[in-house]
């Protein structure tokens, strides 16, 4: 399978996935610094547990990485459509470009992407056709790192022995409570929004439907109810 490098020049996109970052630096900066390494350095646990932190923090923003600069499967200006597969192909009434069947023009990116699921502004990237596996390998990998954060946190103060060399007049140490107590809030609000949205698309690759798809079917069956017509009206602005 290709992986084409893809960059999308969106502001809003650029927020957010530098506000992904961010939370991925503070966790493998802090945690190690905080909990992992001054409990190894006195015997508390095994060097096992460290490697494997460092292991699903490289993992996760490695997938971040691929997933956000991957090509989702962008059509070219003059696709070569064979004789045999022309009645899976239509017209794209916003770029004038023919496209298979499944595929949606994304209106962040400006051009159309292969069964396209949806456009992510937290990798600034489509979810598309040749990107898709690499988004759910990122969901996957968020969700074991905000779960291990978050039992560090947890094991710090309810399981961890007290650590006896640490210099307690350091900021991060003065400030440790508060420092984690941010660390346990991202790790909450990723590990949930992640574990959502990866279940979410196992369900939509059983079921052979992106998410796009479900907006219009569900806008469709808005349509078809009594007094439903801006609300369907709104719905298919959001979908195309």
């Amino acid at each position: 399978m290709k992986l084409r490098l893809h960059f999308v020049v969106d502001p809003m996109g650029w927020f957010c996935i530098s506000t992904v970052l961010f939370i991925w630096l503070y966790n493998t900066i802090l945690i190690p610094k905080l909990v992992l390494l001054p409990h190894y350095s006195e015997g508390h646990i095994p060097g096992a547990l460290v490697v494997c932190y460092y292991l699903a923090s490289l993992l996760c923003v490695t997938a971040l990485l691929r997933a956000s600069t991957a090509d989702p499967g962008r059509l070219a200006q003059d696709p070569k459509i064979p004789l045999t597969d022309r009645e899976q192909w239509e017209l794209c009434n916003k770029c004038n470009l023919m496209r298979p069947k499944r595929s949606h023009h994304c209106s962040r990116c400006g051009h159309c992407v292969r069964r396209m699921d949806h456009h992510c502004p937290w990798i600034n990237n489509c979810v598309g056709e040749d990107n898709h596996w690499l988004f759910l390998q990122l969901c996957f990998y968020t969700q074991v790192l905000s779960l291990y954060t978050l039992a560090l946190d947890f094991c710090q103060y309810y399981y961890f022995q007290p650590l006896v060399s640490v210099d307690k007049e350091l900021f991060t140490v003065r400030h440790e409570l508060a420092l984690l107590r941010v660390s346990c809030f991202m790790g909450l609000i990723m590990f949930g929004g992640m574990s959502s949205l990866f279940y979410s698309q196992i369900a939509g690759i059983i079921s052979d439907t992106t998410t796009i798809e479900k907006m219009s079917h569900s806008s469709e069956r808005i349509a078809f109810m009594p007094g439903s017509q801006q609300c369907s009206s709104v719905v298919a602005a959001v979908v195309g």
